[in-house]
């Protein structure tokens, strides 16, 4: 078969792989501090911190990747995982956690280059739903969010990490035997290609979207698992359920958003997304019982997984030429809509003994999204309109 045809599933599972790795800590985090004394917050940050590098690598490597392919990068940021997996297995002070996890970030980066690389393989009009497919590799999550306290509950927690080094070698053995050595590059500078999109308002309009949908997806991944601990009462093992389904729920709907935004305007999908985010904000703002907490959560993980698959379809649209840098601070915005999240929410229980102005914040960010989309979907009609009288002034001319 011709690689070319194997990159998306080689891809994708190189994706699944990389954010299964990217949330141990937060699988972990109820066995872990048995063994690590942790407050409060030192958990939170210790479950978000894998969300700083995993956001900021995520622009230098789709830069990379569209200068040196998708193989190499995923090479290299596999072989260095290895490093981060063995050191939090050993790790007995919050000092090992933070610095493990730091690094554990290399994971969640890894995104940026399968979205950054897939597009070159397919014609524009299929971009919504490749993106969809491939960002399903968020399955990967679910799958850790599931597994690890099995795991834990066998082997204990540090032996659970060091099984994921199998994982990273698979994906090592997989992408040098049929990573494409041929991908199409982009040789055009770094400074170059920001200067040509920095200006640009839809860059950063669509980086606040994906601060919203992806920082959602994140922010409730790596949350959950302790929040419904300690908030409800729940077990480890049922908690790690309920993330999963929250995890599962938003990735399978990650191609439905695409598929959606190949056949229809992204700018109405997005609509009916930030309309949803609102309301489901305003919802879990009123410390709701565990029914309605549930039905809160499921409602973002609906909008938040069909957001994620549209956005990315609009991307492309926009920015052909500088994909890969767009890719990356779009993506990186949305890693970071993932980070603050948790920690916010966390210090706010602290001063205030509730999570309500948290979530009335998250309502009211997507209320904000709701307004600019509607903006954005009348000037595109205005700019078509214009576009129209122009061509008929112009025949009339001829």
């Amino acid at each position: 078969m011709n690689k070319k045809a194997l990159q998306l599933p080689v891809q994708t599972i190189t994706l699944v792989v990389g954010f299964m790795v990217w949330v141990i800590l937060s699988g972990l985090i109820s066995y872990i501090k048995t063994d690590i004394e942790l407050t409060g917050n030192q958990l939170t940050l210790v479950t978000a911190v894998p969300v700083i590098l995993g956001s900021i690598l995520r622009v230098p490597i789709g830069y990379w990747t569209n200068r040196y392919g998708a193989r190499k990068v995923s090479l290299i940021s596999f072989i260095v995982l290895l490093f981060p997996i063995f050191y939090i297995s050993y790790a007995d002070s919050l000092f090992d956690l933070l610095f493990g996890g730091l690094f554990i970030g290399i994971s969640g980066a890894i995104f940026s280059a399968g979205v950054t690389a897939l597009p070159k393989y397919f014609p524009k009009e299929r971009h919504g739903f490749v993106n969809g497919v491939y960002g399903m590799g968020n399955i990967g999550t679910a799958i850790t969010t599931f597994s690890v306290p099995v795991l834990a509950n066998m082997f204990g927690w540090r032996t659970s990490v060091q099984l994921f080094a199998i994982l990273i070698l698979g994906v090592l053995i997989l992408n040098f035997f049929l990573g494409d050595k041929k991908e199409p590059k982009v040789l055009t500078p770094l400074t170059e290609q920001i200067k040509l999109v920095y200006k640009n308002t839809k860059l950063w309009f669509l980086s606040l979207f994906y601060f919203l949908t992806f920082g959602c997806f994140v922010a409730f991944t790596v949350y959950l698992p302790n929040f419904l601990v300690s908030n409800f009462g729940l077990d480890t093992v049922d908690a790690g359920v309920r993330t999963a389904g929250f995890i599962a729920l938003a990735t399978f709907l990650r191609p439905v958003g695409g598929c959606l935004g190949d056949k229809f305007n992204s700018f109405k999908i997005l609509m009916v997304v930030f309309t949803g985010l609102t309301l489901s904000g305003i919802v879990l703002a009123f410390n709701p019982s565990l029914m309605l907490y549930t039905v809160g959560c499921l409602s973002i993980a609906i909008c938040a997984g069909i957001g994620n698959g549209t956005i990315f379809k609009l991307v492309p649209l926009y920015f052909s030429k500088e994909a890969g840098i767009v890719n990356g601070i779009v993506s990186a915005m949305g890693g970071l809509g993932g980070f603050f999240p948790p920690i916010i929410l966390s210090i706010l229980y602290n001063v205030t003994g509730h999570y309500a102005i948290g979530y009335m914040a998250l309502s009211q960010v997507a209320l904000a999204s709701l307004i600019i989309v509607v903006g954005m979907y009348y000037s595109e009609k205005i700019n078509k309109m214009n576009e129209y009288k122009r061509n008929q002034s112009n025949k009339k001319v001829i």
